[in-house]
């Protein structure tokens, strides 16, 4: 099969488009040192509103799956309303953070809208590129990672930025993001016509489908893992490291996810998909096992660890959502791909809140190398799509 032409400048405003609008997710984290200080706010408060954005998260895109929104309307307009949207639910955001109770609605509401952007700038992106899809989630999901590990870097930077102009700022970002991808993209010329039904059978195929439940159980290991190990890097660094010193540690170590999701998308092109995301799911679980060993080591070993495991546990999850955007009904694509973001990410706020909890009376050393059972579930339900992906020449 060959891939009709797609022009070159497709991919680079997808990937600038989708950094721009999930750049939503962490608009208020990266000020809350500030806002701490000056409303008085406890340290605890950053948890109800980051849990509130994941609630909103799944709430949106639970009901954007079950309505096949991106299926039955244009993707490009749902993600130019759904950006828009987000970037005003931040101006208000920003209009009534001292009235905490308003600040959690505003940011739950921000949650629903991010289900227009990340999961349909994927669906967009395999409607233009029904090959080396790999490669191009890789650019895109990678973009999503900086975005979420930038949140860091602005908290390096927020004593020379006031908090008002950063929060502002990421929603005229995300804004435009929106904007840049309605008009400076078109719809794909081979796009699967849009339905006019919902899609029951089509989301079935979760699990009644051999090859999609694959997919989607390695997907759902790997977001057991992932999103605790974001929340869980800062306390690593912080037996360490403090301050600034901190916060530009945990961006790299974060954003060092970037090299895992490009590069795992080029060498899928070569070695396939399946083996590049169990590969990777493989690493990160042996990180997570390495805990008790590296976390007292001299600081190479220590900083090495650390930056591998960045790498890893993020650069999967393109090729996850590769595999399953390849093998889910072409007509439900979209509506496929943002049910498993639903249920994957219910499963982060459950492994979150289990592990954060743990914490307060486990040490790390001993509590970090259970994140690894999400691994190990995740590479044994790959195996079927492993064993196929090597039997066929790529």
């Amino acid at each position: 099969m060959t891939q009709p032409h797609v022009p070159r400048h497709i991919l680079p405003v997808l990937v600038m488009a989708q950094f721009a609008g999930t750049s939503l997710w962490f608009a208020v984290n990266a000020v809350m040192p500030d806002l701490q200080r000056e409303l008085g706010w406890p340290a605890s408060a950053v948890g109800p509103l980051t849990s509130s954005l994941q609630f909103g998260f799944i709430v949106g895109t639970l009901v954007f799956a079950l309505l096949a929104i991106s299926d039955r309307f244009a993707p490009r307009r749902v993600f130019l309303f759904c950006a828009l949207a987000g970037a005003a639910c931040t101006v208000g955001a920003w209009a009534m953070v001292r009235d905490y109770n308003a600040l959690l609605g505003w940011r739950f509401a921000t949650g629903i809208f991010l289900a227009g952007i990340y999961p349909v700038g994927m669906k967009i992106a395999a409607q233009w590129y029904t090959r080396g899809l790999g490669a191009a989630l890789g650019l895109l999901i990678g973009a999503l990672v900086l975005g979420s590990a930038s949140a860091h870097a602005l908290r390096a930077l927020s004593g020379a930025l006031p908090w008002p102009t950063l929060m502002l700022g990421v929603a005229a970002l995300a804004a435009a993001g929106g904007l840049l991808l309605f008009f400076g993209t078109t719809d794909p010329p081979h796009a699967h016509a849009r339905v006019s039904t919902l899609q029951w059978r089509a989301l079935a195929t979760l699990w009644t489908d051999a090859r999609v439940r694959s997919s989607v159980l390695g997907y759902f290991g790997h977001m057991w893992e992932l999103y605790t190990v974001w929340v869980m890097v800062p306390l690593v660094l912080a037996t360490r490291l403090g301050g600034t010193d901190l916060s530009w540690a945990a961006f790299w170590v974060l954003g060092a996810g970037v090299v895992g999701c490009a590069g795992g998308g080029w060498v899928a092109q070569r070695w396939g998909s399946a083996r590049v995301a169990t590969s990777q799911l493989a690493t990160s679980g042996l990180c997570c096992l390495a805990t008790p060993f590296v976390i007292d080591a001299p600081a190479p070993l220590f900083y090495a660890w650390l930056v591998l495991w960045g790498i890893t546990v993020s650069g999967d999850s393109p090729q996850f959502s590769t595999l399953t955007a390849r093998n889910a009904p072409p007509q439900a694509v979209g509506s496929v791909l943002t049910l498993t973001n639903s249920i994957g990410f219910g499963i982060s706020i459950v492994s979150i809140l289990l592990f954060v909890s743990l914490a307060e009376t486990i040490s790390l050393g001993a509590l970090l190398p259970w994140l690894a059972v999400g691994p190990a579930l995740g590479l044994w339900a790959m195996g079927r799509l492993v064993q196929e992906e090597r039997r066929s020449p790529h």
